[in-house]
């Protein structure tokens, strides 16, 4: 299956979560970790778009989320700032969810400048995450 960029824009649109996990992680440096993540969750029936997701993409995986539902991961930071966020540059989104993604943008460009290995850092990315996704309207 081939995909389209503006096709893979409007399935994200509607389809698609940026996340940011801040976690306690006794073992990090700050007592946080930061978890990143672009997904897309579908039906298991319609499974076969979320593989053409990755091979368009060329990371991430596709795996169980929960009962009948299948879901497309991007974790991995290089990938998310090498592949997902110049994919969504050059592609905006056109619903709130680009809200979502250019805070999540904003969070790893601060992860590749290292910010989420200080208290500081770690406390402007949860700020910032706190307001994606359900969060945006409080």
């Amino acid at each position: 299956m081939k995909l389209d960029a503006q096709w893979i824009t409007g399935f994200v649109d509607g389809e698609g979560c940026f996340h940011v996990s801040v976690n306690p992680h006794k073992d990090m440096k700050t007592g946080f970790q930061i978890l990143p993540e672009f997904t897309v969750v579908q039906h298991k029936r319609d499974v076969q778009v979320l593989h053409a997701l990755k091979e368009y993409f060329g990371c991430g995986v596709v795996r169980v989320n929960h009962g009948d539902r299948m879901a497309y991961r991007v974790r991995g930071k290089d990938h998310l700032i090498e592949r997902i966020v110049p994919f969504f540059v050059k592609h905006p989104l056109k619903t709130e969810k680009y809200v979502d993604f250019k805070k999540f943008r904003r969070i790893l460009l601060k992860m590749e400048k290292d910010e989420h290995l200080t208290a500081e850092g770690v406390e402007e990315i949860r700020k910032i995450a706190d307001q994606m996704n359900r969060g945006r309207s409080r």
